[in-house]
């Protein structure tokens, strides 16, 4: 069976490397860590001018209609860039999360505005002092005829000056598990949010704490039934997370070809350092790394799509394999860059930062190893 991309896939990527090198590939990421999101903008806006915000949205909700394979491409393309922003949270695993369980009015109230670049998501899940588990989500939601009302503290929400909406884990039943909980949308600009930015140790993802005070929002902004969000969050999950292993496959894949490209200009006692068999091995293990990341990736995506009876071990096995090996590889190639890696002046240190980001993101290590375990009966 051949999980490759077929033709047309490969060349939707080439359109999307091409205008991505136009921009400068990292420069835009490096600007955003500097306060400059107006370049970051222009690329998002330019990223949905060529379609890849409305790769997977059905047709009737002014998207392709394509599947979950179609974004891969797109996905690697941005991890090689190091990509700020919400495209991953809006198209990986809002879409999916709303062509699934959504209404017919929030399918069209978001799914042509995601379609054409106007509209993004972000999450809000962890508390204060708080983990992923079910039994962590305190914020309250009380309803009372059609209103919600919230209240309590979402911490580390990622990007949430670029989002237009939140999907917010509630609780709107008693209880410490799973049921109870249900999944909020609350879009930014018919609330009152206190905001407070949060030190991050990757700077391309801005993260806040979000206070919901009274916040009020209709019954209708419920996705999927009430009290059964988890189930709907963890559905969506499988979605997010092997979009995600494509996107580190990309930033991999450039940590790769710069590895070896200084090895080759690098010289030491009068030859190149690639030539020494510390620095051979070395990148032929991070090259192993990634091939095997790529391939668990690709099917992972695959599983989704074609919805496989192994879907949960596929991605839980392609999430936990891609995010280590993402950390190994970034800091080798800060060791085969040797002093000049720990500067600011190359990019080895914003791969590391993004590598750490991915490592506990919407889930711990932990947490995917008992979910794979559970999945392939262990």
């Amino acid at each position: 069976m051949d999980f490759s991309l077929n033709q047309e896939q490969e060349m939707f990527r080439n359109y999307v490397r091409k205008y991505l090198d136009d921009v400068g590939q990292t420069k835009v990421a490096r600007e955003f860590t500097e306060g400059n999101t107006s370049s970051f903008q222009a690329l998002y806006a330019g990223l949905a001018e060529l379609g890849c915000a409305s790769v997977n949205v059905s047709e009737e909700n002014g998207g392709m209609g394509l599947g979950q394979l179609d974004l891969v491409p797109i996905l690697e393309e941005t991890g090689r860039a190091l990509l700020p922003g919400l495209y991953l949270e809006t198209n990986a695993l809002a879409v999916p999360l709303l062509e699934r369980f959504g209404t017919e009015d929030q399918k069209a109230k978001y799914l042509s505005a995601i379609a054409s670049g106007e509209h993004t998501f972000t999450v809000a899940w962890l508390e204060p002092s708080g983990n992923y588990k079910p039994s962590n989500v305190k914020l309250s939601g009380t309803l009372q005829d059609d209103v919600l009302t919230l209240n309590g503290v979402k911490s580390l929400v990622p990007d949430v000056e670029l989002a237009n909406s939140l999907l917010v884990l509630v609780r709107t039943s008693e209880g410490q598990g799973a049921e109870g909980i249900s999944l909020v949308i609350v879009d930014c600009d018919d609330v009152s949010l206190q905001v407070q930015p949060q030190k991050n140790m990757d700077e391309t993802r801005l993260l806040a704490e979000v206070t919901f005070n009274n916040v009020q929002v209709s019954s209708q902004q419920i996705l999927g039934t009430i009290d059964h969000g988890w189930d709907v969050l963890q559905e969506g999950l499988l979605s997010f997370n092997a979009a995600l292993c494509s996107s580190i496959v990309g930033s991999m894949e450039k940590i790769v070809e710069t590895a070896v490209e200084y090895a080759n200009i690098r010289e030491q006692f009068n030859q190149p350092i690639g030539r020494f068999q510390a620095i051979k091995h070395r990148l032929v293990d991070m090259k192993m790394d990634l091939e095997t990341a790529r391939s668990l990736a690709y099917y992972a995506n695959w599983a989704i799509e074609s919805d496989a009876a192994d879907k949960v071990e596929a991605v839980s096995s392609a999430r936990l394999f891609a995010t280590e090996a993402f950390i190994k590889v970034a800091s080798q190639s800060i060791q085969i860059h040797g002093g000049i890696g720990f500067t600011e002046e190359i990019d080895c240190h914003l791969y590391v930062k993004r590598a750490r980001f991915y490592e506990n993101y919407l889930g711990s290590t932990q947490q995917y190893y008992e979910q794979a375990a559970v999945a392939l009966g262990w």
